[in-house]
């Protein structure tokens, strides 16, 4: 496939090498100082971007018809835009708060945990998430995601970056340098823990998820997530 990335940081270099040893092509490279560039010859777009560039790529892609998956957290109030332009185009459209594909089992560990967990309020659950310094959001998408698949499941009903009152879940959100990302819930009662925790080691565990979603969505039509890639929930 020819491919456009979106994005040309850390994660756009990953996506690249492990692109290319795919036997894919890059054939565009746009980082946040090109605003004016061409989609022709590009068989699937990958947004590693940032929150202020991604509609905007998205919208792009779109626009003309050019799959789309996107990594990039922070801008996802205009998530259901999106969607709706996507339709509306009859086009292709993926998000992931997390490519990784070990990440994607650990979100489905995390729902069956909390379905078995509802019943059971003397356990308050919280979530911690560390990552690299150069990380613009906080907490991340994927923490994010963790914590409303928790509340989907659960008595829970909000989560918070403060102390949390009742029916919160506290997201802590740490930024040490070279962190890929570590992600931990907890539920904690007087008389015992339970914890799960996923730890990346690398970024080219979520390069390589992302590389395999767009050669899933090659061809395909809609909007998908990463469990459509991988069938699993």
């Amino acid at each position: 496939m020819n491919i456009a990335l979106l994005g040309y940081g850390k994660m756009g270099h990953v996506i690249e090498g492990i692109a290319l040893k795919r036997g894919h092509s890059i054939v565009l490279k746009v980082t946040s100082k090109d605003k004016d560039y061409s989609l022709s010859n590009v068989d699937v777009a990958i947004d590693f971007s940032t929150p202020n560039s991604a509609i905007d790529n998205i919208t792009k892609c779109l626009t003309n018809s050019t799959p789309v998956i996107s990594g990039t957290t922070g801008w996802l109030d205009n998530y259901d835009k999106i969607v709706e332009l996507c339709n509306s185009k009859n086009g292709t459209f993926l998000y992931a708060s997390n490519f990784s594909l070990g990440v994607n089992v650990f979100f489905e560990l995390n729902k069956t945990l909390s379905k078995l967990m509802k019943g059971l309020p003397q356990y308050k659950v919280s979530i911690e998430e560390i990552h690299h310094t150069q990380k613009l959001d906080a907490p991340s998408g994927t923490a994010i995601t963790l914590a409303n698949e928790i509340i989907k499941n659960s008595e829970f009903t909000s989560w918070t970056l403060a102390k949390p009152k009742s029916k919160e879940i506290g997201i802590t959100a740490k930024r040490i340098e070279n962190v890929s990302g570590t992600h931990e819930i907890t539920y904690q009662s007087n008389v015992d823990s339970i914890e799960i925790k996923h730890t990346a080691h690398s970024r080219e565990g979520f390069a390589l998820g992302a590389v395999i979603a767009a050669e899933w969505i090659y061809g395909k039509k809609g909007v998908f997530t990463m469990k459509d890639v991988l069938n699993i929930g």
